[in-house]
């Protein structure tokens, strides 16, 4: 089956999300596509300080540093977490989960701590 770029003026979900095949990043507002910009240099000097020392602080604790490319999935309520019912797809810079039932092989479900 061929890929088709989707229509940005349409409205999707994660599950249309995790079948696109992007040469940028794109986050999911929801249902709508937002292309995101590659970051500067300086952008990624300082995220990569702040991972690291968000990192080393958190050594041995229960939460988790997570670093771009990262999925969160963010249900529009507690009883919609299907991919095909979640219509928001964001990826932070840096996020911290503390609740381990968050994490999962896609990502984040939920917000991050």
């Amino acid at each position: 089956m061929e890929v088709k770029e989707p229509d940005l003026s349409g409205s999707y979900t994660y599950s249309d999300y995790l079948s696109w095949r992007w040469s940028e990043m794109v986050e999911l507002i929801q249902g709508k596509i937002y292309k995101m910009s590659a970051p500067t240099s300086t952008h990624q000097t300082v995220t990569g300080e702040l991972f690291r020392q968000i990192a080393n602080h958190l050594k041995g604790k229960k939460c988790k540093v997570f670093v771009a490319p990262f999925d969160v999935r963010l249900p529009k309520s507690i009883y919609k977490k299907q991919d095909d019912e979640i219509t928001t797809v964001v990826q932070p810079d840096i996020c911290v989960i503390c609740n381990p039932t968050k994490i999962d092989e896609k990502g984040c479900l939920g917000a991050p701590d």
